[in-house]
């Protein structure tokens, strides 16, 4: 067959061009050698855990490289390249093979612990539309070079908070150099970069037109709002949390018409909200949580709201939830209005609220009956507590709808005045991994509490549940049992109950019996609280040599005996040792030493003999000691070196059998209590130990302490408090000057010692004394007039003493009665009815207090000459008793007109020469 030579010429045009089309393609193909080799040798660069690694160890040579686990390619080239979560902790520098590969699009390297800066060579990937370096373990500053990545479309710099870790940087360059040139950004992610500054606003208005997604939180941000951010048109994401805005939120957020969530908890904000932001139709996600000073109220939702998730919770919103608006909210799946001042009654539209998942409305003030969320079927999470709820005020009764609630993972019904028994279907909610129906009035429960073998949280304390102790499904991480009327045993195995038990509390019942050794079978407990019951029995040895995770050991108020046993192990991780109001005798137990970390030893209120625990003295961490009511003698303190108790607030070593001397030395090292208000130390908190740490759930330190002249019991012990105690001990001497250190003191009792001398003047530098009682000594001389600089001082007991002079007139120490003040001879002033010029009572001022009494020297020079002649002439009778009495009292009574203060030291004297005399007989 013939073929036209139009034919031909369209044929080798044809074949021209696929040729030549074929050439291009080759020629834009990248080498796969060069490639392959490219990224292994990023692999052998980098250090990372293969036995963590699902990219990285798949990686190798005469495979095809676009199939590699993490990489993607395009026309050959390395486009998409994912090393997220990689175990990668170094390798990354300036000069690796990463920056070779020039033809990424798409890089990924979030979630891996570089723990280096970040390299400055990405400005060599040109091609970049996506860096994603989140949580990658990043530190100091953003390079410039970044800035130069033109096509970036997504930037994700976010970091999460870690102690200890420097947080990346945006100083040189800052917000407005970096973000310059990257004008087709649509997704900006900084969270945790420490951005500062508060033109954030419009660095970010003026560079980014394109940009949807805006999350800057936790970046050290300040207010207010600006305007210039309305332009931003396309945003649809905006999370701010977690800075320092304090600034009202502008209305004009309203007018994002594609806004899907708003994030700005914990923000400092103010004003009141703009209810047209809640009505915007595509918001799906709105959190204002954490702000106190943001007032607002929820407004009549449009039926066709999208909103998902409602976090209000400490906010101050207030007001009623519409009836008829908050059952338009169909999607609603999480709801979270607690701690808000929310009033009248639940509306019942939220019974049609299909899609619940998570419903806490406890602590606000919602009153009426709970409506049925019989339709939510697959609600995880239910908090009505701490409400007004039904007519009687709270809730009485347990709410039906809970019954068919087969997926129910947390319910809290604290608070509330539910009585009489748990109902049997509560336990086969199988489902249940928290429950809380503390603070109660429920009577009974049964055994079926196996039945939940999911529990990890079960918190019935705070009710009047009574008979045998129930047991425990062995998965409870948390058991709260305490403040009850539980009156059997602790079950002997239930050593097989605490699995994974890291807080077990048993306090405030009336169980009896022994504790079981089983008890120290478990692997994991960090708390144990038995106190105040009717234990008996000894502390088992084993209780005390527990594995390293027992933190707080609470005994305190049974009825135990024996001794402390001596088998604290090396690595002692006890923080809390509370054996207070035992019967517990013996030496104190030397190996308390090894417990290093040690924040609060009580021993008080038992049988103990033994010298000062000076083995102590180098727990820098010790702030209460306490060993009040014990048999510890000898001195008080440690020889050189002193120790380290840098830390100690509370110390309480009264009614024992201390004696000599209060080493002023032994207190200068007692920092916690010698500083300003502007040290650290100051800052108001209180001792607790956090057992399931980043869920909030602390065990908070109670001790007894005598202040004011009260004993009082302290729920929480501040960490501003502090006090000293040393009453009812044997000390002599005078107070040491090394007291007036203490200038963060709070209370001081040294009564009912043996303390001589003057009241020291420097205890006027304890400017935040509130109590101070020395009475029941023998401290002599005046009231020093600093006491005026006391300003806080509310209780002054100085009774029993030999003070003299004037009380010093001043406003502070004119506000405390005769009681302050009674049982010194030689004290004067309107405090006790006395004028210190009357001469009828002037005999009991000493001459050198400034009232002074003339003498009648020609009155007393003849009674003198009278009874000295008389002795003479009558010397032959001195060994007459009766004479040489009646001659010693009238020499006596003369002396005294001389010398009124003699009355008091010679008076002490004959009454303890009569006391002396009296034993004898």
């Amino acid at each position: 067959m013939r073929i036209p030579l139009f034919s031909w010429l369209f044929l080798i045009l044809i074949h021209y061009v696929s040729l030549s089309v074929h050439v291009f393609v080759v020629s834009s193909q990248c080498p796969s050698d060069d490639q392959q080799s490219l990224l292994l040798q990023l692999k052998n660069s980098l250090t990372f855990d293969s036995a963590k690694s699902n990219k990285l160890k798949q990686w190798k040579n005469g495979s095809d490289y676009c199939y590699w686990e993490g990489v993607s390619c395009k026309d050959g080239c390395v486009s998409h390249l994912d090393l997220s979560s990689e175990s990668i902790s170094g390798g990354l520098d300036n000069s690796g093979a990463l920056f070779d590969l020039q033809y990424i699009e798409n890089l990924n390297l979030a979630y891996n612990n570089f723990n280096t800066q970040i390299p400055s060579k990405f400005d060599k990937l040109t091609g970049l539309s996506y860096l994603n370096l989140s949580n990658a373990g990043f530190v100091g500053q953003i390079p410039i070079e970044i800035a130069h990545l033109t096509r970036l479309v997504t930037l994700d710099f976010s970091t999460f908070y870690f102690p200890r870790t420097p947080p990346l940087q945006l100083e040189n360059p800052n917000l407005n150099v970096l973000l310059g040139n990257l004008s087709e950004l649509v997704e900006l992610h900084l969270d945790g970069v420490n951005a500062y500054g508060a033109q954030w606003c419009e660095a970010i208005s003026s560079s980014l037109p394109k940009l949807k997604v805006l999350s800057l939180s936790t970046c050290n941000l300040s207010g207010p709002i600006d305007i210039s951010l309305q332009k931003l048109r396309s945003l649809s994401v905006i999370h701010l949390e977690n800075n320092n805005l304090s600034a009202q939120v502008p209305e004009f957020f309203s007018d994002f018409t594609n806004l899907t969530s708003l994030q700005l908890s914990n923000s400092g904000l103010d004003g009141t909200f703009p209810k047209k932001i809640f009505q915007v139709p595509t918001l799906q996600t709105i959190d204002l949580s954490g702000n106190q000073q943001l007032q607002g109220s929820l407004p009549e939702f449009p039926k066709n709201a999208s909103l998902q998730s409602l976090f209000l919770n400490g906010a101050n919103f207030s007001g009623q939830l519409l009836p008829n608006s908050i059952g338009n909210l169909k999607r609603l799946s999480k709801i979270d209005i607690s701690t808000c001042n929310f009033t009248g009654p639940i509306p019942r539209s939220m019974e049609d609220l299909t899609q619940l998942v998570y419903l806490d409305l406890s602590w606000n003030k919602f009153n009426g009956s709970v409506p049925l969320f019989s339709m939510a079927k697959n609600l995880t999470l239910i908090n009505l507590s701490s409400n007004l709820l039904t007519a009687s005020g709270k809730l009485r009764t347990f709410p039906a709808f809970l019954r068919n609630q087969s997926r129910l993972v947390s319910l809290d019904l604290s608070e509330n005045q539910i009585q009489g028994e748990i109902p049997n279907w509560l336990w086969n909610l199988s489902s249940l991994s928290q429950l809380n129906l503390s603070y109660n009035f429920l009577v009974a429960l049964e055994s079926p509490l196996l039945n939940l073998t999911s529990l990890s949280v079960l918190d019935l304390h705070s009710n009047q549940l009574q008979g045998q102790f129930p047991l425990f499904p062995p998965s409870a991480i948390y058991v709260g049992y305490s403040k009850n009327n539980f009156s059997t045993g602790i079950p002997p195995n239930i050593g097989d109950f605490l699995n994974f038990t890291l807080f077990f509390s048993l306090s405030n019942n009336n169980f009896n019996g022994i504790i079981p050794e089983s008890m120290c079978s478990a692997p994991y407990l960090q708390v144990l609280d038995l106190s105040n019951n009717s234990l008996s029995g000894t502390i088992p040895q084993c209780l005390i040599g527990i594995s390293g995770t027992l933190a707080v050991l609470n005994l305190r108020r049974n009825n135990l005996s024996g001794t402390v046993p001596d088998k604290f192990p090396e690595r002692c991780s006890f923080k809390t040792l509370d054996l207070n109001g035992n019967q517990i005798g013996g030496q104190f137990p030397k190996s308390l030493a090894n417990c290093t970390m040690l924040e609060v030893l009580n021993l008080g209120n038992n049988q103990i003999a033994d010298t000062f625990p000076c083995l102590l003295k180098n727990i820098s961490t010790l702030r209460v000691l306490v060993l009040r009511s014990n048999k510890f003698y000898g001195l008080f303190g440690c020889p050189k070196p002193h120790g380290n108790w840098s830390m100690l607030q509370i110390v309480d070593i009264a009614l024992n059998n201390f004696s000599g001397e209060i080493r002023g030395k032994c207190l200068t090292t007692w920092r916690a209590m010698m500083g300003d208000d502007d040290d650290a130390m100051s800052e108001l908190n209180h001792l607790r130990f956090g057992v399931l740490k980043f869920t909030g759930v602390y065990y908070e330190d109670a001790i007894t302490v005598t202040n004011k002249g009260l004993e009082m019991e302290l729920v929480k012990i501040l960490t501003v408090f502090t006090s000293i105690d040393f009453s009812g001990n044997n000390f002599s001497g005078s107070i040491p000057e090394e007291v007036g250190q203490l200038k963060s003191l709070y209370d001081l009792n040294l009564s009912s010692n043996a303390l001589t001398g003057a009241i020291p003047t420097s205890l006027s530098n304890l400017r935040h004394l509130e109590s101070i009682d020395l009475s029941n000594n023998k401290l002599g001389g005046e009231i020093p007039a600093e006491f005026a600089k006391l300003t806080f001082l509310s209780f002054l007991n100085l009774s029993n003493n030999q003070l003299v002079g004037k009380i010093p007139s001043t406003a502070q120490l004119s506000t405390f009665s005769a009681a302050s003040f009674t049982g010194n001879k030689g004290l004067c002033g309107m405090q006790l009815n006395i004028t210190c010029n009357n001469p009828s009572e002037a005999s009991n001022v000493k001459p050198n207090s400034g009232h002074h009494r003339e003498i009648n020297w020609g009155v007393i020079s003849v009674e003198i000459g009278f009874t000295f002649g008389f002795g003479i002439a009558i010397g032959s009778l001195v060994l007459c008793k009766r004479w040489s009495k009646w001659y010693y009292k009238a020499m006596y009574n003369i002396l005294l007109k001389i010398f009124p203060q003699l009355e008091e030291r010679i008076g002490i004297h004959r009454r303890h020469v009569h006391i002396n005399q009296r034993w004898k007989r």
